[in-house]
């Protein structure tokens, strides 16, 4: 009488296989892991890229459709007094009349809009932030101005325009920043020609508008913004039919 043979795996081949295959699977998860931060990685840096670029097209956008506009301005008594030009140029703060909307884009009615530096989460560098409202006309501007100071630099009348508060509906255009300010191009006489300077008094539009953006963590592989001039092209100025 013969034995059959009988076929199986002892306890420590099957020990073996289930090691080896821990093994390729603890390798596979991790290598699926790295690709995936990869991943979150890129599409981060892709939508940072994605947020300076669109911050250089917001405001080219903006100052083309820059509209000179009049305003009156308040008087000592909170009177109607006198006009000016509807532009705020300061370091840290800008204000004009546009046709373009970051909402509508080209569409809809023309907007106030409120360029402003406030500071970031948590007191953590600073934030750039936009506020549109409609322009309806002169009487929509009614408040901006609160009056007249003199300009100790040019000894020229500087107007005084209400803050800028933060808004519910504030448009967050950039964000994470170590700094920001506002400089315009004033057209000089020669033999200087043009001059930049950091608060706009000039009676005129200005030439040029330059952002200076200062990030707070550089890194190389972003795209960064660091300057952006845009020119302002006003090719007639209305601003006598508004005061009249």
């Amino acid at each position: 009488m013969t034995k059959r043979s009988q076929r199986g795996v002892t306890l420590l081949e099957l020990l073996i296989a289930v090691t080896l295959m821990s093994l390729l699977s603890g390798g596979i998860l991790y290598a699926m892991r790295v690709g995936l931060m990869a991943l979150e990685k890129t599409n981060n840096r892709f939508i940072a890229n994605r947020r300076v670029i669109g911050v250089e097209r917001a405001l080219q956008q903006q100052l083309a459709g820059l509209i000179p506009v009049g305003a009156t301005c308040l008087g000592p008594n909170g009177a109607p007094g006198g006009q000016t030009r509807f532009f705020q140029g300061q370091p840290q703060a800008m204000r004009f009349v546009t046709n373009y909307s970051l909402n509508e884009a080209a569409r809809g009615y023309p907007r106030i809009v409120e360029y402003s530096v406030i500071p970031g989460e948590d007191n953590v560098g600073v934030r750039l932030i936009v506020n549109e409202t409609v322009y309806t006309g002169p009487m929509s501007l009614m408040g901006q101005c609160m009056g007249f100071t003199m300009d100790p630099a040019r000894g020229m009348p500087l107007p005084i325009f209400r803050p800028i508060p933060p808004r519910p509906d504030s448009f967050v255009l950039a964000d994470k920043l170590a700094g920001v300010r506002f400089v315009f191009l004033e057209k000089m006489p020669p033999p200087l020609l043009q001059q930049w300077m950091p608060t706009w008094s000039a009676p005129a539009w200005p030439m040029a508008i330059r952002m200076e953006i200062t990030p707070l963590d550089a890194n190389p592989g972003n795209l960064d913004v660091a300057t952006i001039t845009i020119p302002v092209r006003v090719t007639a100025d209305p601003f006598k039919k508004y005061a009249d």
